[in-house]
């Protein structure tokens, strides 16, 4: 009895310093299935061809799927939204728009030029007054 007791006392301790301490074993993110649209047609063909009571789940199972899978894949294909890629839309470069971009550009440093000449072009104007104005004093 005495034994027993031990015995229970031990597996005691050992299932409380077991729960104590936390698993080590860090789970990895899951990362979300991404089916392809001739996987998902694929399927939706295997579906239709099962006649029998339990295919259907028999396929599901085999795939891993779900059957409102099923059910959205097919809302997908009569909508014509099968082929549709996830993910950002992709930009198609337009060619008057880098041209646009181009003359912009040109247009500023044509500025900036025409600015610097009228600045020049005031500076010289002011240097010939104070030539004028002082050759004026000399005679």
């Amino acid at each position: 009895m005495l034994m027993e007791k031990n015995d229970s006392v031990t597996a005691t301790r050992r299932e409380s310093s077991i729960r104590g301490v936390p698993d080590p074993e860090v789970l990895e993110k899951t990362v979300r299935r991404k089916f392809t649209a001739a996987y998902k047609l694929r399927i939706l063909k295997e579906a239709e061809q099962c006649t029998e009571p339990g295919q259907v789940g028999a396929l599901l199972r085999r795939e891993g799927l779900y059957s409102s899978n099923l059910t959205l894949w097919k809302r997908q294909v009569q909508e014509g939204l099968i082929p549709k890629k996830r993910g950002p839309v992709a930009h198609t470069a337009d060619p008057r728009g880098r041209r646009i971009a181009e003359l912009e550009r040109e247009n500023e440093k044509l500025a900036h030029k025409l600015k610097q000449a009228e600045l020049i072009i005031e500076v010289q104007k002011k240097v010939a007054d104070l030539l004028k104005g002082s050759s004026g004093e000399n005679s």
